[in-house]
Formats: C-alpha cells, structure tokens, sequence
C-alpha cells in the first residue's frame, strides 16, 4: 500500500492541499476540471485518504458498493437482489449508485473507494478503460459483472456475449427466417460488439448473406429500437427476424411494429436480449437470450469479498463466464 500523504496529492496536481480535501470530502466548490485532477493523482500515487485515523486505516467498513449506468433498468436490479442475498447473511451492507452513462459522476461515486467509505466495488458497466481498471486494482478491490472491458485484468462475471448473439440468431435461422436485421449500439460498449460478431458469424456458418441495410447501430437508447425497425420495414425487401442486443430495443422495436400497423411474433419476429421483466408483461411477450443475473450476483460479490479477505494475498482477477439460455416467446415465429 502507498505511504502517499495529501500533500503529495497536492504537489502532484499542482492544487492546494485544502482544494484536495474539498475533493475527499465531496464539496461542491471545486471544478470537474480541478476534481479530475486530485483523482488522476491519487490513482497514481495509490493514495489512501485518512479519514479514520492512521491506525484504522486497514479497517473494513463491511460495505461494498455497486455502480451502474442507470437505475431504470430491471435486469441491473436482479443483479444488485443476487449481490444483496449474498451480502447480507454475512454482515455486509450494499450501496446502489447510478452515474446516469456520466463519467464525471461515475468518479464522484468512486471517491467512496478511494477513502475506504466502501470495502469494495463491483461496476455494471463503466466508463474506465482497462488501463486505468488495471492500475485502480492494483490498490482496491474491484470487480466488473454483466459487462467486461477488455484488456481488463480484473475480476469479472459476464456472459459470452458472442456466444449469446450468435444462438439467438441461430434459433431465428432454426425457425426459418433467412432475412434477419441486427439492432445494436455504435458505442464503446463490449457487449454489443460480441453480440454483433456472434450475429455475423451465425450467418457466415449457415451460409447467408450479410446486407448491411439490415444492420443498425445507434445507441442503447430506448428510441433506437423504434427508430431502427421503422427504417428496416420500409425497405423494399423488409427482414422477417430482427435480433435486439438489449430486450430494452427489442421493446421499443415491438411497439413500433404494432404503430405500422404490423404484428411482432406474425409480420416480424424479434428477438431481444437480457430477460428483463417486462419481456414476459409484454403483449406480445418479448423472445430473448436470459442472463442469470442473480446468479451472476451472488457469483460476483462471493469473488470480491474472497479478495477483501486475502488481507494483501494474491487477488482472484479470472474472467467468470456464466451460462445463458434463449427463451422463446409470443414475439418470434417458425416461417
């Protein structure tokens, strides 16, 4: 662990040392800019605020927290009720924070870490790129699940999202659809590109062509699904099949199809992925690829509190990879 004090935060970034305890303590009189600088210095010194005493500083505060780019989204809540069953019968407590897709938010949340607020973090998604991943746990004790970051040497539990892709589309070939669109997001996300390699190279294995008319990328947004089924159904030779990377798309695309007049699950089938909630209240119900989110849950936080416990050992940093499985439902259909 770093012997850095806070004066060799400031002297790294050129603030002050009372600008830098403004930043520990979350005060809303210092600049993104200025804050962006204290927590570049203190990731690179490995500093480790004192707020409990010298003496107390190896102390576990038996909190783990978990950060996810939104709250309005049910499948990171049946992550965070696998993550809270484990937690709870062993004495720890589970913070939930949202950074609505904001990194400036995301750092704030993650000073919590940073002055040993929280024991550790487990992140549903983020905004850090590998290297920076791979320098912060090295210090603390972090974990991805539900989506990895590549490069990343950290501990993480996903689902093989190329793998997924590509029998959810095998499972459309299955049923006779030849024709079938791709709804993705053109982000930086890890997840919608597998999805998108697997969606490809299902059609490469069954010898279909690849028409890049069918293919849509824009963002997780749920108007992207709409937007885009609306653009696929005017073509001259619309799909029959459509495969979603979130069942989020694959929602909005079935409401679409019902506003032209069209029916999911008879006109076109769609297929989504995740398994939220409301795949199963929808009418029709939505076709997906189910992530066991509890189980990936409880597998993540029983991986992180054995690294908190290893008391400075070797950290458990494997990539997990849990099952998936395809539910079919009212909104796909054999040809």
């Amino acid at each position: 662990m770093s012997d850095a004090t806070i004066k060799d935060v400031a002297n790294e970034c050129g603030l002050s040392v009372a600008t830098v305890s403004r930043v520990l303590n979350n005060s809303a009189n210092v600049s993104e800019r200025s804050a962006k600088r204290v927590h570049d210095a203190i990731e690179k010194l490995g500093y480790s605020p004192n707020f409990l005493g010298r003496n107390l500083r190896k102390r576990e505060t038996n909190v783990i927290l978990v950060t996810m780019p939104t709250s309005e989204h049910s499948f990171y809540m049946k992550i965070v009720a696998g993550i809270q069953q484990y937690c709870q019968p062993r004495g720890y407590d589970v913070i939930c924070a949202s950074y609505n897709n904001s990194s400036e938010v995301e750092v704030r949340q993650m000073n919590m870490l940073f002055n040993r607020t929280v024991d550790g973090v487990i992140l549903l998604g983020t905004s850090y790129p590998a290297e920076k991943l791979n320098k912060l746990a090295e210090t603390y004790n972090i974990a991805l699940c539900c989506e990895g970051v590549e490069g990343a040497d950290v501990l993480t539990v996903v689902v093989d999202d190329e793998q997924g892709g590509y029998d959810a589309v095998k499972s459309l070939i299955k049923l006779g659809h030849r024709r079938i669109a791709f709804i993705g997001a053109n982000d930086s996300s890890a997840s919608s590109f597998k999805r998108k390699e697997g969606y490809l190279r299902a059609l490469k294995d069954f010898q279909l062509p690849v028409y890049d008319e069918l293919i849509c990328c824009g963002t997780f947004e749920y108007e992207h699904g709409g937007e885009a089924v609306e653009k696929l159904m005017s073509l001259k030779e619309p799909p029959t099949a459509v495969f979603c990377v979130s069942d989020l798309l694959a929602i909005s695309a079935v409401h679409k199809v019902h506003e032209l007049g069209l029916e999911a699950g008879k006109d076109i089938a769609v297929m989504g992925f995740d398994n939220i909630t409301m795949c199963e209240m929808m009418m029709p119900s939505v076709s997906t690829v189910e992530q066991p989110c509890k189980e990936m849950g409880e597998l993540v936080v029983k991986k992180l509190l054995a690294n908190i416990s290893a008391s400075g050992g070797e950290k458990d940093n494997k990539c997990y990879i849990v099952p998936h499985s395809i539910i079919l439902r009212e909104s796909t259909f054999r040809i």
